[in-house]
């Protein structure tokens, strides 16, 4: 028979970790770009303050624990004191992508019955597009001081009215750690996005994992910009590893491109900036053109998708280290950490950026496994491909009111179904081969579309690119590489066999090269296969075009 241990059992709280961060790091905080214009600077004392005004605002709006609140904005230190505020007092923050469509938005208001929702000022235009489909009886929040908010035709309170008059103390209530406390939907799927509902212990154990599998990443007395956004899965955890371990954090609000990134960086001393492939592309070539990186900048986390070989060379040579992250929103997101094992830390470069090229290893606290098309699971050796199953104490048991939907993601054993085909070394290593549904089958045999966008894009005259499957009367599917030239000198379809040729055998190669001005991307800054299937849905094979 067990015996209990004699230790004490305190719930896990969001609101614990700023209170932590304004007594441990009191000389640390966040710079923000504001809507307003200026850089806005503050402290994590003073963020803890300012939350517990807002936090008494709430409760004088109505916002009872349970009820969700929504957020339609960007990264900044009112973002930042929601997230704190709204979980505290035991309520719900539903972190809102602007970029969604119109018809998803309107879904995911009504489908969380939001009670209000903060809003941006550059982003009332899209709540004004949506205002006759809003949950009934919401109220709106302009996430500004009074001098500033716009004309609208929106009725709005305003954000530092709530605020003003209210204590800079706030009696934060106890509740059970398994309470809801954030909830984010996801848009990599088929059908209307599914709700991750996160708990305050599920957030507190993420942020603790990832700084555990991050330490190179995460570093006390240091600068993180988060350019991944607030609204997406909590910018990767980063507004609650930060405080823990003593990093301020530089926001960059909406001004993500290359040149704004670096002179914000640069002023700011950034040692470690987190985000997707296509920000980093953008801020490279501002690199490029000023000679040099951003002052301080040494540490570069990169998920949403895979980094190219290219770019992880090209920032590596800087002396800039390059970490892939690799996760989903159903898992908090982070999964896998991406810094070299120690035997591998002195290694020559080549082999080093071997060893990055893939999602990096496991984290601590989430296990995986493979299963194969016939259900049987897979070694992890390396080399067996399958679909990669995940769970742990921060992947979700179920999807937020849709049964439906949570019955299809599970398996037998409560493991959730990723839909990433992948291997699994023995020691973690996790390479994602590509989506299942990404996956080209031709005459039987799989291609992996990312493996061939990542060598093409090394390219000198091609800026992005996607491979994608078209069909064949004869081989089922064929690959075709998408592609955005990056100079006047268009490559040939030749061209890119001869780069392929190394990596890949000759029935594997993409049998046509397109080329088109912008790739179509998802709301999370990912290249939107499925808008490229559908436009390519009447494309000819070049086999059949004289036919």
């Amino acid at each position: 028979m067990s015996t209990k241990g004699l230790m004490q059992n305190r719930p896990l709280r969001i609101i614990d970790i700023l209170m932590f961060a304004a007594e441990a790091f009191p000389e640390q905080g966040l710079v923000s770009s504001r809507e307003e214009g200026d850089i806005h600077r503050t402290t994590y004392p003073e963020s803890l303050a300012r939350a517990s005004q807002l936090a008494h605002g709430l409760v004088e709006m109505g916002i009872r624990p349970g009820d969700r609140v929504a957020t339609l904005a960007w990264n900044g230190y009112r973002h930042f004191e929601l997230y704190y505020a709204i979980s505290g007092l035991g309520a719900i923050c539903h972190t809102v992508n602007p970029r969604l469509s119109r018809e998803q938005m309107i879904y995911i208001l009504n489908h969380a019955g939001d009670s209000a929702l903060f809003i941006d000022q550059s982003l009332l235009p899209v709540v004004e597009s949506i205002s006759d489909d809003l949950p009934p009886g919401i109220k709106l929040v302009a996430m500004t001081d009074v001098g500033n908010v716009p004309a609208s035709s929106l009725e709005t309170d305003c954000y530092e009215k709530i605020l003003a008059g209210n204590s800079r103390h706030f009696d934060w209530p106890e509740f059970a750690e398994e309470t809801a406390a954030g909830l984010c939907y996801t848009s990599g799927t088929t059908g209307n996005p599914k709700g991750a509902l996160y708990t305050h212990r599920s957030t507190v154990l993420h942020a603790l994992m990832t700084i555990a599998g991050h330490q190179q990443c995460l570093k006390s007395g240091t600068a993180a910009l988060p350019v991944v956004p607030l609204f997406h899965v909590n910018a990767w955890g980063m507004p609650y590893t930060a405080p823990i371990v003593g990093m301020s954090m530089v926001m960059p609000g909406r001004y993500l491109d290359g040149a704004s990134l670096f002179s914000l960086m640069d002023a700011e001393k950034v040692y470690s900036a987190w985000g997707v492939p296509t920000v980093w592309a953008g801020l490279l070539k501002e690199i490029q053109n000023r000679g040099r990186p951003p002052e301080g900048f040494t540490d570069l986390v990169v998920g949403g998708s895979a980094a190219p070989r290219s770019m992880i060379e090209a920032f590596e040579n800087m002396g800039i280290s390059v970490n892939q992250a690799w996760g989903m929103t159903e898992m908090s997101p982070i999964g896998t950490r991406g810094q070299l094992p120690a035997p591998l830390r002195n290694a020559p470069l080549q082999e080093r950026i071997d060893a990055k090229v893939g999602a990096g290893r496991r984290l601590f606290g989430v296990d995986f496994k493979l299963i194969g098309e016939n259900g049987e699971e897979l070694p992890h050796d390396g080399k067996a491909e399958g679909e990669l199953f995940v769970r742990g104490n921060t992947i979700v048991s179920g999807y937020y009111n849709n049964d439906k939907a949570t019955s299809a993601a599970f398996d037998d054993a409560g493991w959730f179904a990723t839909g990433d085909i992948a291997t699994l070394a023995r020691d973690g290593h996790l390479i994602i081969r590509d989506r299942s549904k990404d996956m080209i089958k031709s005459g039987g045999e799989w291609i992996s579309s990312i493996d061939i966008e990542n060598t093409a894009i090394s390219h000198p005259d091609i800026a992005t690119c996607a491979v994608i499957a078209v069909p064949h009367p004869k081989w089922d599917e064929r690959p075709i590489l998408i592609a955005v030239p990056s100079s006047d000198n268009l490559p040939t379809l030749e061209d890119i066999h001869a780069l392929l040729s190394a990596h890949f055998a000759k029935w594997q190669m993409p049998d046509d090269i397109v080329f088109m001005e912008d790739l179509p991307l998802t709301s999370t800054g990912k290249i939107s296969k499925l808008t490229l299937r559908k436009k390519f849905a009447d494309y000819v094979h070049p086999d059949f075009r004289n036919a």
